[in-house]
């Protein structure tokens, strides 16, 4: 794409969020925060850097292959950083600290959810993924199986999986960027998708994943630096945090007690496999498997990450609990009548930034708000680039053009793609201001374990799968996950704004009916069918196995093993 073009787009993703903006004074908008300047330099000095960082790495992004992975060029560290850097996003940073501080104990529950999901990846998919596929999780589903119906449904799903994802970050990014700058909260939310827009428009996975990287080793440096000021002020003894934070909370002994947040046996099995089982379908994730050079960096990538990940974790179980001791021991200005005030809500978002003010003040803000931007601008980039792959690369070039599309052609569709995902993520963003950005992240995983992933695990593991079981199956699941999202409390009742207790499917997650439903309909459909198309699949299941243990030993004569 030259230049020109280039900066026509630019320039209609300005125009594009501006209009919006200006089509929206009727929304009711959260209060308006006092501008800082210092917290402002700081985020003008990170955004910048990685403005810069993606500059330098678009001149290694020419190729369509770039665009989507780096040519598998990156080391099973780096990616492993990388996958890191994806995954800590505004839910693990901002939602997690949050859930802690508004309910507890319970609030760890998505945090060993999200790490015990790395298993899955880990022995099931890492080396089957690196040695089948090209670009998405497409190739590998579709490997056996028709191109076009299969190629649709990975699409549709990413797609979905996608703006679910996008509108959590997007919430965290403008709830951060109000107190920040100091500006409305819809206005804070259409400058993230400018920024957005121009990261993906300018570079590709190539400098995505290099901000990635830089992203996980802030985040890491300033959520430890946090963790050890907070355990600092408890001289480091944990017994001491807890107990403090039950004399504030309202919740008293109930804090370090289950029930807070879920409060009934299906809702928490439910959570419990979106949460585990939805790593494996999200896929800004699974295109991370492709950056590598072969199946032993794919497994190095999953073990680095899947330490970092704990780590914070960890970390962010130590900032909720401080966020409690500071916020409700000293509550001005946070609360004000007994009420939250504006920066503390929609379920605890900015509890974080708020204690990194209380422990630093002014220049420490700066900093951990600076890093948390950057942190969810490079996932919200990260989950654009997956979703106009998905686009571009599954249904225009392998699908409407059979293959015939040009790599300039990929690239311009992909864009497009991404420009038009940016203005949608902007919207919703607006509409579910007010809600726990890690409970949006877990819809996105409900919706991953019930369409992406049964399909993926099927095509990749079971030889008697067929395209008519996996693409109604995976339909299946797609679509009885989003009713029931739809019908779900948190968007019936938190988005909707119906009474509360009118929600008329009650549990948290769709999962525990939509994932057993698209597993179900997968074996059922695929073991009916006999026509001579599943034969033909059938018999190619073993050409996968011998392309994917090729695969594998190819990478271990590589490494000199």
């Amino acid at each position: 794409m030259n230049l020109a073009v280039r900066y026509l787009l630019l320039a209609a993703c300005t125009l594009g969020t501006a209009s919006l903006a200006l089509a929206m004074p009727s929304i009711t908008l959260g209060p308006r925060q006092p501008t800082n300047w210092s917290a402002i330099t700081t985020f003008i000095f990170f955004v910048g850097a990685t403005l810069w960082m993606t500059r330098l790495a678009t001149a290694r992004s020419r190729a369509s292959a770039d665009l989507y992975t780096p040519g598998g060029g990156i080391s099973g560290f780096q990616n492993g950083l990388a996958i890191a850097g994806d995954y800590m996003s505004a839910a693990s940073f901002l939602g997690i600290s949050g859930l802690v501080f508004v309910s507890g104990f319970d609030g760890l529950i998505f945090s060993i959810g999200w790490l015990v999901g790395w298993p899955v990846v880990t022995f099931l998919m890492a080396e089957r993924l690196r040695n089948l596929g090209k670009f998405t999780f497409a190739d590998v589903a579709a490997y056996r199986f028709s191109q076009k119906p299969v190629r649709t449904f990975a699409a549709v799903g990413s797609l979905v999986v996608v703006l679910f994802y996008l509108t959590a970050q997007m919430v965290g990014a403008g709830q951060l960027v109000r107190i920040l700058f100091g500006l409305e909260y819809a206005y804070a939310v259409i400058m993230v998708g400018i920024v957005m827009m121009m990261y993906v428009l300018v570079g590709g996975m190539t400098s995505t994943t290099w901000v990635m990287i830089n992203k996980a080793v802030l985040l890491l440096a300033g959520t430890t630096l946090m963790a050890l000021l907070v355990m600092f002020h408890v001289d480091f003894n944990p017994e001491r945090l807890f107990a403090r934070a039950s004399e504030l909370h309202r919740l008293g002994d109930a804090l370090m007690a289950p029930g807070g947040l879920i409060k009934d046996p299906v809702s928490a099995i439910s959570v419990g496999l979106a949460l585990m089982f939805g790593t494996a379908g999200l896929p800004h994730i699974l295109m991370r498997f492709f950056t590598v050079a072969n199946a032993r960096e794919a497994r190095k990538s999953v073990a680095w990450a899947t330490l970092w990940i704990g780590y914070f974790y960890v970390l962010t179980f130590i900032i909720g609990f401080g966020a409690i001791v500071s916020l409700f021991a000293h509550p001005a200005p946070y609360f004000t009548g007994g009420k939250v005030a504006g920066g503390l809500l929609g379920g605890g978002n900015m509890a974080a930034i708020h204690l990194a003010s209380a422990l630093g003040g002014d220049f420490f803000l700066g900093f951990i708000a600076a890093v948390a931007f950057t942190t969810i601008l490079a996932v919200v980039a990260g989950l654009t680039l997956s979703g106009a792959s998905a686009v571009s690369h599954d249904l225009y070039a392998t699908i409407w053009r059979k293959g015939a599309a040009s790599s300039a052609e990929e690239r311009r569709v992909s864009k497009l793609t991404a420009f038009a995902l940016g203005l949608v993520a902007v919207v919703l963003g607006i509409v579910f201001e007010r809600e726990n950005v890690a409970y949006l992240v877990m819809l996105a995983f409900s919706i991953a374990c019930s369409a992406n992933f049964p399909v993926l695990f099927m095509a990749v593991l079971w030889k008697d799968c067929t395209t008519r079981g996996a693409t109604v199956g995976g339909f299946l699941g797609l679509s009885t996950a989003i009713a029931l999202t739809l019908l779900s409390p948190v968007v019936w009742e938190g988005a909707l704004h119906n009474p509360p207790g009118s929600a008329p499917f009650p549990y948290a997650s769709p999962a525990i009916v939509s994932m057993p439903l698209a597993f179900l309909s997968i074996w059922v459909l695929s073991l009916l069918d006999r026509s001579p198309q599943a034969v033909r699949e059938r018999l190619l299941f073993q050409d996968q196995l011998i392309r994917s243990e090729t695969g594998m030993a190819q990478g271990f004569v590589r490494n000199g093993q």
